[in-house]
């Protein structure tokens, strides 16, 4: 499991769930260039463990659904939508099934297609924030 955020850095903590090692550290650097805290997780069952670590604010998560553990990127989602609503989740993969499985547990449009681009990854991580802040 990755290092956890310090507690006292206020940037905005985004955790990628994602099994596939060069996709993630890929999306983990563009999103830290741009400014973000970033968490990264192989596999569903350590996310869990991540979004219950104390003094850890995460506010979303970019979930492959095909995630690797007990948990995939579906289950994850289903879990924080009941269990941590105050969490954006975006759904990543590549089979049209997927699409089709994630019913309304994509908060802002359909499940991102793999590969994806990066900056569409952070325009919708931002039109999620600003839409809960906007909300609260």
């Amino acid at each position: 499991m990755r290092d956890l955020p310090n507690d006292g850095d206020e940037r905005l903590c985004i955790l990628i769930l994602e099994s596939d090692i060069i996709v993630r550290t890929e999306i983990a650097e563009y999103l830290r260039d741009c400014g973000y805290k970033v968490i990264e997780a192989v596999t569903g069952d350590e996310a869990m463990i991540m979004l219950d670590a104390p003094g850890v604010r995460i506010k979303a998560i970019l979930a492959d659904v095909k995630a690797a553990g007990s948990t995939d990127g579906f289950g994850l989602a289903r879990w924080i939508r009941t269990n941590r609503h105050e969490i954006n989740v975006i759904l990543t993969g590549t089979v049209e099934k997927a699409a089709k499985e994630a019913g309304d547990l994509c908060e802002d449009g359909p499940i991102l297609s793999k590969p994806y681009d990066p900056q569409v990854v952070l325009d919708r991580i931002k039109r999620l924030l600003a839409a809960r802040h906007r909300n609260a």
